[in-house]
């Protein structure tokens, strides 16, 4: 059963239905090809009036399964190692070859891994919605129709397959994340020729509030997990604290440390002379940054996590040797938080994406030029990083106490 949350970071905004901004309005292969599929054109449905009924025969095939695309590694049972639910893959293995080879193609178009398991996730739960009321509609065949359904059942508590609990109404920023990835599936589809127009186009996702979901650690709780940290490495766990001291230094998101190597920590020497400690990541966009480990704790424990390992190993990795998720992560903040002192029950409800957003307010309650946080931070959008503007909202010295300490005064 898949699993939303509401504390994610800001949905992706929806990709244009024209060129791709970098490498063109172009048919790119995917070499892809489902398992015991052969490339000879088979039949397929019906498809809705936006759909081509002439598509070029998919390549010869690199993986024969979804799972077996970086990132998307199937798991079938607790700390097995897998990455994604199995049925997931199993339900996107089982569509059609064509259209099959434009799901993977489409899942295997993003950088980051994360990206990758959120699109499965989604793109499942919407097929199983989709197959439980009209099963003689292919995914290719979608119409706007169906999409504005399928976003009015997720608003009003009526989905009963594809969620965490069937019947409870999910919030807008989820509802908006689930049409804007969507939106993205149908993009490429359309940019490989598969369907003439993208159906989400005018599907309107709901009103999010203009005000970053996430909230930032307090300042008592944020010492908390530095002191936890340095704490956490002392007691063996030098991954875990190394992982959650780098997401408090860079204020990066999740899924972007998640699959670093030891040779993306480098030391640099700028222009001036100086030597600094950077991390190279891809971020959401799938442009390379490079940005400066700041505090002496996150350099040391950089240095000792990748001492006299391969540049090309991964930096972060679970106990059977595979890469790190959110969940990994976010159990490694509870514990830094414990060993830094908090209760268990307020560590237990942290989650990373709070380290990104403490980075930000910070900085911006600091005097820091928003355009230099929208730098740091990867936002695409300035009106992203004001979201984050005054969230440490302080009543100490508010106009309103300034009436009663003249009156008590006089």
């Amino acid at each position: 059963m898949i699993e939303y949350t509401d504390v994610a970071a800001s949905p992706p905004p929806p990709l244009a239905a024209g060129p791709h901004p970098e490498r063109g309005d172009v048919l790119e292969p995917s070499a892809l090809l489902p398992p015991g599929r052969v490339a000879a054109a088979t039949p397929v449905g019906p498809l809705a009036p936006h759909a081509r009924g002439s598509a070029a025969p998919p390549p010869a095939p690199l993986v024969a399964s979804v799972g077996d695309i970086a990132g998307l590694r199937l798991r079938r049972a607790r700390r097995d190692g897998g990455e994604v639910p199995g049925a997931d893959v199993d339900l996107v293995d089982a569509l059609d070859r064509r259209t099959w080879s434009v799901v993977a193609a489409w899942l295997a178009d993003s950088p980051l891994a994360s990206t990758r398991q959120t699109r499965l996730q989604v793109l499942a739960a919407f097929l199983r919605w989709l197959q439980s009321l009209t099963p003689e509609v292919p995914l290719l065949a979608v119409t706007e129709d169906h999409l504005i359904a399928y976003r009015d059942a997720a608003g009003n508590g009526l989905l009963t397959v594809g969620v965490r609990i069937p019947g409870k109404p999910l919030a807008a920023r989820t509802i908006a994340k689930l049409r804007n990835n969507l939106s993205s599936f149908y993009t490429y589809a359309r940019r490989r020729k598969v369907i003439d127009a993208n159906p989400a186009t005018d599907v309107r996702a709901p009103r999010v509030s203009s005000e970053g979901s996430t909230e930032a650690l307090i300042p008592a709780a944020h010492q908390q997990v530095r002191e936890g940290i340095a704490k956490l490495a002392g007691q063996g766990h030098l991954a875990e604290a190394a992982v959650i001291a780098l997401l408090d230094d860079i204020g990066a998101r999740a899924g972007a440390v998640s699959r670093l190597t030891v040779g993306d920590i480098r030391t640099v020497t700028a222009t001036d002379g100086s030597r600094h400690t950077v991390v190279r990541f891809i971020n959401k966009g799938g442009k390379t940054v490079e940005l400066p480990i700041a505090s002496e704790l996150g350099r040391t424990l950089m240095q000792r996590l990748g001492a006299g390992r391969a540049a090309t190993e991964l930096l972060f990795t679970r106990d059977d040797g595979g890469p790190i998720d959110r969940w990994w992560i976010s159990a490694a903040l509870t514990a830094a938080a414990i060993a830094g002192g908090m209760p268990a029950q307020e560590a237990a409800a942290l989650h990373p994406h709070m380290l990104r957003a403490t980075t930000i307010t910070e900085l911006l309650d600091a005097g820091a030029r928003p355009e230099e946080v929208q730098a740091a931070a990867q936002h695409a959008s300035i009106e992203t990083t004001f979201r984050y503007k005054g969230r440490n909202k302080s009543l100490i010295g508010h106009v309103l106490y300034r009436r009663q300490e003249s009156s008590e005064s006089s």
